[in-house]
């Protein structure tokens, strides 16, 4: 289904081969280089955040890292405030991970009410998240790897689907590039593993080269 990748194995084997040092020290580089690069862009969107609604530029939220320790995760403010709508997300997103037959929805669930008109741009684009690069250089990120999820979320995991948090979360992934909100939630952990299993510098630098077009494109990005 996606590109032919052999996606049925959900075994306990990780790709240990590949050093966690190694990894961190592919991650500080293009870190670095990538907060170079968007340095102009960075102060670009948070001016037209700022000023096209009321707020912080950007969103601080509490996500699950790596063996479930929780951390902050860093966005830029893609919605207007609100009190109720995180109550209104979890009971979505619970209905939607229990379904696992795809709806169409995809993995985000949003209520486009509440979007900005810069936040459709940015999340779109996935520029939303060029603040992520900081979670990498603090090492609550990889550049590469499963996304982090929310703490309801991880609680509500089945024990496999747990699975996909034996490793560092990332910017960017194998179900990001094949088809980010499209992709059911099943249907994303089961990526996830399929990277876990696979992952490699080869890999890495693969899944950050194809990012670029989708992110470029908007390829099924909400």
């Amino acid at each position: 289904k996606y590109s032919n990748l052999p996606v049925i194995d959900v075994s306990p084997a990780t790709a240990e081969w590949y050093p966690d040092k190694l990894k961190r020290i592919i991650d500080l580089c293009f870190a670095i280089v990538g907060l170079i690069f968007f340095s102009p862009l960075f102060v670009l969107i948070a001016l037209a955040v700022k000023m096209t609604s009321k707020g912080p530029v950007l969103f601080n939220q509490i996500r699950v890292g790596k063996n479930g320790v929780p951390f902050s995760f860093y966005k830029f403010r893609t919605m207007y405030l609100s009190k109720n709508g995180d109550v209104e997300r979890k009971e979505k997103m619970l209905s939607f991970m229990k379904d696992n037959n795809g709806n169409g929805n995809g993995t985000k669930i949003i209520s486009d009410s509440r979007i900005t008109s810069i936040g459709r741009i940015l999340r779109k684009t996935s520029l939303d998240e060029i603040p992520q690069l900081f979670n990498v250089l603090k090492g609550d990120m990889s550049i590469v790897g499963p996304r982090p999820c929310l703490p309801y979320e991880y609680e509500n995991y089945d024990n496999w689907q747990r699975r996909r948090l034996n490793v560092t979360p990332g910017c960017t992934g194998v179900w990001q590039v094949t088809g980010r909100s499209s992709v059911s939630f099943k249907d994303s952990v089961i990526l996830d593993l399929y990277y876990i299993n696979t992952m490699s510098p080869w890999l890495d630098l693969q899944l950050t080269i194809k990012t670029i077009p989708v992110m470029l494109l908007g390829k099924g990005g909400k």
